[in-house]
């Protein structure tokens, strides 16, 4: 299970680009308009390697494979509004609230979640790096 301080500000997916010699996370612009992160500020990070990130590699290594057949779910968040789907709660955040992540390790956030709680979800708002969810069902089987 995963740690996470009281003091996280926020959570979000991306890839780390190498620039000119150096190694370049983009930081979403939502984060700034939401105030959950301010551009004159420093802050402390955390880096956690998304289960595919192999696959991820390989795509980085390949750009001109635009021409194929282009994956769903590689432009934009991996959900969408009112889709129903099972997660299972990784740990909680600062205000309580059940933290899933899915592909690409996009976080879902579900209010009364739990940690190990493996639920039935509705997506009910998506936003570029995180969605917020719904209970639907818990599933009786979890631990």
């Amino acid at each position: 299970m995963i740690e996470i301080s009281d003091s996280l500000r926020s959570v979000f997916s991306a890839q780390i680009e190498e620039r000119d010699g150096s190694y370049v996370v983009d930081i979403p612009a939502s984060e700034i308009e939401h105030d959950a992160l301010a551009a004159d500020e420093t802050y402390r990070i955390a880096i956690l390697a998304s289960e595919s990130s192999t696959g991820q590699k390989a795509q980085q290594e390949q750009p001109q494979a635009a021409a194929q057949e282009p994956t769903p779910t590689s432009d934009g968040p991996p959900v969408d509004e009112g889709e129903v789907r099972d997660v299972t709660i990784e740990t909680t955040g600062d205000q309580g609230d059940g933290i899933a992540k899915v592909e690409r390790g996009y976080v879902v956030i579900v209010p009364g979640g739990q940690p190990g709680d493996v639920l039935t979800v509705e997506i009910e708002q998506v936003q570029e790096n995180v969605a917020f969810a719904s209970i639907v069902e818990r599933d009786s089987r979890a631990l």
